[in-house]
């Protein structure tokens, strides 16, 4: 097998080996796979120099990859991540920035940014990603694709980098809904489907988060819907439950990622130097709290949802900006996205992102965000909805 041309940098340039694949529902699909999972025959880099260099090369193949390779997608490739999969922009310093298909100039999102691109520039017809503060949501929404966060523990992480375990899960992305729900139906069942006519969600404190272009698009991509407002996403306030999400993230990667990153020495790029410098100086006492806060704050939204709500919610704040914006908008954007990310992160639940439109020319994704377990009634929801709004 040989490497497909590649324009967007988005596959990794390991010398190409054969994995094996079964036959079943995902004849036909060809599949990319993120470089923090393990592919038997390929080493697993994690977007880092150093972790690429200490890898062996795998004799196996992580759950997940294998379930959609036993029902018969192909493996193409392996792709680009953000380094140790902790950031958002698609602009690994080490590995060079994958380029947008759908935005050329712009950013791709991350850390999924390799596999965004490798299925919006049609290399591949699925790929896997990973989700932890939002690294499948936001490259979706910025590539003009597909793609699910599922509900947390539903997916193996087995043979996978972890960041944030409480946090991270396996989504993919597809350049429709109906291979993103095929795809995702090799990797999980509805354990808690909607209901036929679920209870739609206007989350007023999201969308007063919005600009007016913004807030149009998202007005405009569910127009025609019965909605009813809700309110009580933020309890204590946007900056309070945001808080809450830095904190608990932050336990997490102080757990599981710092340790590598503190006895290998490696060189921290700015950005991620900055979150492992807070994420080291967090204390027992602020990080034991804000773990009872969010098991308190998950289960107060599971009870906003009930078994049938699903909140129509916007991905991000904006639109992707450009790779060469000013560093205030790089220091600035992934704050403003992620207090619309953390909602789904902080509570476990599966949200389903779907192309909608664009702002300022670039695209701009919407989502539903649905109960624990209903995550491919999620998509079949999304579905049906935007068949709905585009009758071609």
């Amino acid at each position: 097998m040989d490497l497909p041309n590649d324009p967007y940098h988005c596959l990794m340039p390991y010398p190409p080996v054969a994995v094996p694949n079964g036959s079943g529902p995902l004849d036909g699909l060809t599949l990319g796979v993120k470089d923090i999972y393990d592919v038997a025959g390929y080493r697993t880099g994690n977007g880092n120099p150093l972790a690429l260099a200490m890898s062996e090369v795998k004799t196996a193949t992580c759950p997940a990859a294998q379930m959609l390779l036993d029902a018969g997608a192909r493996f193409i490739a392996k792709t680009h991540t953000d380094e140790l999969a902790w950031s958002m922009y698609g602009m690994n310093e080490h590995m060079g920035y994958v380029q947008n298909p759908a935005a050329p100039g712009r950013i791709t999102g991350g850390s999924s940014s390799g596999s965004a691109a490798a299925v919006a520039g049609g290399l591949v017809d699925i790929a896997i990603g990973s989700d932890t503060g939002g690294s499948v949501r936001a490259p979706a929404s910025f590539c003009g694709i597909w793609g699910l966060r599922p509900t947390h523990g539903r997916i193996p992480l087995d043979g996978v980098m972890p960041l944030a375990p409480s946090y991270d899960t396996c989504g993919l992305f597809a350049r429709d809904g109906e291979t993103l729900l095929r795809a995702h139906g090799a990797l999980q069942t509805d354990d808690a489907p909607l209901p036929e006519a679920p209870r739609l969600l206007w989350p007023v404190e999201m969308m007063d988060q919005l600009g007016p272009d913004q807030r149009a698009q998202c007005e405009e991509g569910f127009a025609g819907v019965e909605t009813t407002n809700l309110t009580g996403l933020y309890p204590e306030g946007v900056e309070t439950i945001y808080q809450m999400f830095l904190t608990t993230v932050g336990a997490d990667a102080k757990d599981h990622i710092l340790p590598f990153i503190r006895q290998s020495g490696m060189p921290l790029v700015r950005g991620i130097r900055e979150r492992a410098s807070a994420a080291e100086a967090l204390s027992e006492a602020e990080i034991a709290p804000a773990r009872r806060d969010r098991a308190a704050y998950a289960a107060h939204v599971q009870r906003l949802l009930g078994e049938a709500g699903v909140i129509l919610a916007p991905v991000c704040h904006d639109a992707p900006f450009r790779h060469d914006a000013p560093l205030e908008v790089f220091d600035t954007y992934r704050h403003h996205s992620q207090k619309l990310l953390c909602i789904a992160g902080l509570a476990g639940l599966p949200q389903v992102v779907f192309p909608a439109g664009q702002v300022d020319g670039a695209p701009f994704g919407l989502s539903l965000i649905g109960p624990r377990g209903s995550d491919l009634s999620l998509i079949r929801l999304a579905v049906q909805m935007t068949k709905t709004e585009d009758p071609e």
